[in-house]
């Protein structure tokens, strides 16, 4: 099969999105299929990933988000198409540049399938953008409507899009590499650096962008209530300075982008994860952190539950309640023995996702809509 990927994000940046379109390339390049990525255009990012072609378009900065990059559709897209010549186009959160994708498929004659990662109306809303907010789910809806089938990586989204008024949803099983997030990987080199040199103290981990929707700021309440408790901050994003200057004089550890094994020794050198986010559509970080062996500690929303059974592989707690993210740390770094029960529960569950299985949902997906043509 030939696929044509539209992603208003890709490598070189890095976040959930690119991690999931990344492991499915590979599968599907080890299934047979010749792909093209369409992804706007950041600077000296790469201009093929495991042989697939990327086509880069374009692209400015989001003014209240520089990190995120607005690439118009322009002429040279359909014509990397037409030499292309697609069975199927895929777009990935579509929402500027994959505004093309419908157009493309229609005058292309081939299936548009599209799938939801974020919620950009809820992210508006943390930045004072309540016109934004309306428009983007009014846009979203417009858009995902036109697909012939939409793909939703939690149960919880596919509910909150049914809501929404968006049609044909089918869900999109999430996988994790649990070879390369590995308990196995933990280094007290690591743990050394991440606690700024206090690695005999309880280690909490947050892997993620650093933006104000992840609600991150509340974390440092934690290091307030919680004595012999240290947090590695892992990431960068647009409130990384703020947060630096709210952080001062805690036992806090700001690391910049891990990636690779760098970014799997980090988790698993560490206690526990802490996911305090409300607005993720599933969270890819949490199930990484699962396969490294950490109990989850996060906040009772969206599809956190989809991910963390509470009480086994880790805690929920109330989001609305502070008390409830210090109990629950509390409880945690205080019971050696459930702590490493949790750890141990949260490696098994991991492992039983991975990403051949979700990409064989996938194809199936794909194979469905092409063979209705």
């Amino acid at each position: 099969m030939r696929i044509a990927f539209f992603t208003e994000t890709f490598l070189p940046a890095t976040d959930g999105v690119v991690t999931r379109l990344r492991h499915t390339i590979q599968q599907l390049l080890a299934m047979g299929d010749e792909m093209l990525v369409i992804a706007p255009k950041y600077g000296e990012g790469p201009g093929s990933y495991e042989g697939v072609p990327i086509h880069r378009v374009s692209s400015v900065p989001f003014p209240p988000y520089p990190q995120v990059k607005i690439a118009p559709v322009n002429p040279g897209v359909g014509l990397a198409l037409s030499r292309f010549e697609p069975d199927l186009i895929h777009a990935v959160n579509p929402f500027v540049l994959g505004w093309g994708a419908p157009f493309f498929a229609r005058r292309l004659g081939v299936p548009l399938v599209a799938s939801y990662h974020t919620n950009v109306a809820a992210y508006a809303r943390f930045y004072g953008l309540d016109l934004f907010d309306r428009v983007t789910r009014w846009h979203t809806r417009r858009l995902h409507n036109r697909a012939a089938v939409n793909l939703c990586t939690s149960e919880a989204t596919l509910r909150y899009l049914q809501q929404e008024g968006i049609e044909r949803l089918r869900l999109w099983p999430q996988g994790v590499d649990a070879t390369h997030f590995n308990p196995d990987r933990c280094s007290k080199d690591w743990r050394v650096r991440l606690t700024g040199g206090h690695p005999g103290e309880r280690l909490l981990i947050y892997v993620g962008r650093l933006s104000h929707e992840k609600d991150i700021g509340r974390l440092r309440l934690v290091l307030d209530e919680v004595p012999g408790v240290r947090l590695a901050l892992v990431g960068d994003g647009p409130a990384r300075r703020d947060l630096e200057t709210e952080f001062a004089g805690t036992p806090s550890v700001f690391t910049g982008v891990l990636k690779g094994d760098e970014l799997a020794t980090a988790f698993a050198s560490a206690d526990a994860f802490l996911f305090p986010s409300t607005t993720e559509t599933l969270g890819m970080a949490m199930i990484e952190a699962l396969a490294s062996g950490l109990p989850v500690l996060a906040a009772r929303a969206g599809a956190t539950d989809e991910v963390v059974a509470d009480g086994e592989t880790g805690l929920l707690y109330d989001p609305a309640s502070e008390a409830s993210l210090v109990a629950a740390v509390e409880k945690l770094v205080s019971d050696d023995g459930l702590r490493a029960r949790m750890g141990k529960s949260a490696r098994a569950a991991a492992e039983r996702r991975d990403w051949r299985s979700s990409t064989h949902a996938l194809r199936r997906y794909y194979e469905e809509e092409v063979g209705k043509g």
